[in-house]
């Protein structure tokens, strides 16, 4: 049913609920953060070879992304948002407990591997909400998502730093039962967004390779240009949030409960920025300079990271995850907006699930990088490199500045 035909009350219902399993998906994806290098410090021998692994399970779980995103958003444009969702919570469910039981690097592997090839929840809701808003109003709607998972985002890695005084594993086991349950919400609540009469009629197998999809993509010029700049912040991003707990363990030698408390401080602007900044910047910029605003608060925060390195301060590491959080709450949004009214109601499991596929290849290729900077250059060497690629991506927004203003 469309969103005109729509009843106020259903449309509430599915707006809630759509936001609701954004905020559990956050939160039972961040509870894990803070302990992945202790985990991982079980397997190994030192600080270098630790980097090293925290940031190659990061890139296998985005490299197993890639390959399965943009074919569940295809299937979820053919078969509905609604069976798709709930397979990905149920992967995420095993995966997670395979990664708590542990036992080896080849099951934590493992664990990502299962994982990421069902990792379409992102993908698939950010296509529900399309599905159910009208087209004017999803930048406000869209910010909704990014403070659910920021909300997420906030309790997650402090309760997961918690929970590991009763081990390492337990925030994993934990991540596992909120997404079962999850699964479980979706399986009895959800309803189905996608009419059948606005579904693909068929999926061509050879349409399902990632690879000629995103080419597809890459053929609208438009939509060209916002994965080449969503790119360009997303490998920096990719890095930065691989090498962060393991930054925080070698240069400040903090704990998994004050590791929890950093990656609260990113969620937490999602929250401020979606309740007082977003609803004031909606009603005077145009999305292109809601994102410009983003990509410049993020260069920001690489600047101040860097300077932390540097210096030693770790108060200056703090403003650069305030900067960072704001910068990234403000753009994802606006982005995702953006990309939404590129394409028509048939394209959005596709053009999400493509763009998913494309952050997936920058997180591929962010955490391997950032890692190999970190252990080889030293640990401002990640920040240096992404300040620079962001610095790129600024340049690019400001020189292309769209004059559109949102009707919001």
């Amino acid at each position: 049913m469309s969103f005109k035909t729509t009843s106020q009350n259903n449309f509430r219902f599915q707006l809630i609920f759509g936001l609701l399993v954004t905020f559990l998906s956050g939160l039972g994806f961040s509870i894990v953060m803070p302990v992945t290098p202790f985990l991982v410090g079980t397997y190994t021998s030192n600080q270098n070879t630790q980097a090293t692994i925290v940031t190659l399970l990061t890139a296998t779980y985005a490299g197993c992304t890639f390959f399965a995103a943009p074919i569940l958003g295809s299937l979820s444009d053919r078969f509905g948002r609604r069976p798709i969702l709930l397979i990905s919570l149920l992967g995420a469910t095993i995966g997670f407990i395979t990664f708590g039981i542990g036992g080896s690097l080849t099951i934590l592997f493992l664990g990502r591997i299962i994982e990421g090839l069902t990792a379409g929840n992102i993908a698939t809701l950010f296509a529900y909400f399309a599905d159910i808003t009208p087209e004017d109003s999803r930048t406000k709607y869209f910010g909704w998502i990014s403070a659910a998972a920021g909300f997420g985002t906030i309790i997650g890695p402090t309760f997961g730093g918690i929970l590991t005084k009763f081990g390492y594993s337990t925030p994993l086991f934990f991540a596992a039962l909120l997404s079962f349950a999850n699964f479980l919400l979706g399986y009895f609540v959800m309803h189905e967004s996608l009419p059948k009469e606005k579904r693909m009629t068929e999926v061509n197998i050879r349409a399902l390779n990632p690879i000629r999809q995103i080419s597809i993509l890459f053929k609208h010029s438009l939509i060209r240009s916002l994965l080449l700049l969503g790119i360009l912040l997303w490998i920096p991003n990719g890095a930065f949030q691989s090498i962060l707990s393991q930054f925080s363990i070698d240069v400040f030698s903090l704990k998994p409960s004050a590791i929890g408390l950093i990656f609260s401080i990113i969620g937490m602007q999602d929250i401020l920025a979606q309740i007082f900044i977003m609803p004031r910047f909606i009603n005077k910029l145009t999305d292109w300079q809601i994102a410009t605003w983003g990509i410049f608060f993020q260069f920001s925060s690489y600047l101040f990271i860097t300077l932390a390195v540097l210096c030693g301060q770790i108060f200056l590491f703090i403003i650069s995850l305030l900067l960072f959080g704001f910068g990234e709450s403000i753009f994802s949004p606006s982005f995702n907006d953006m990309l939404s009214k590129s394409a028509n109601a048939e394209m959005q499991g596709q053009i999400q699930g493509g763009s998913q596929a494309m952050q997936s290849l920058s997180r591929i290729i962010g955490p391997i990088l950032g890692g190999q900077l970190y252990v080889q250059l030293g640990h401002a060497a990640p920040f240096t490199f992404a300040t620079i690629l962001v610095c790129i991506a600024l340049f690019l927004i400001l020189r292309a500045g769209k004059p559109v203003k949102n009707k919001n």
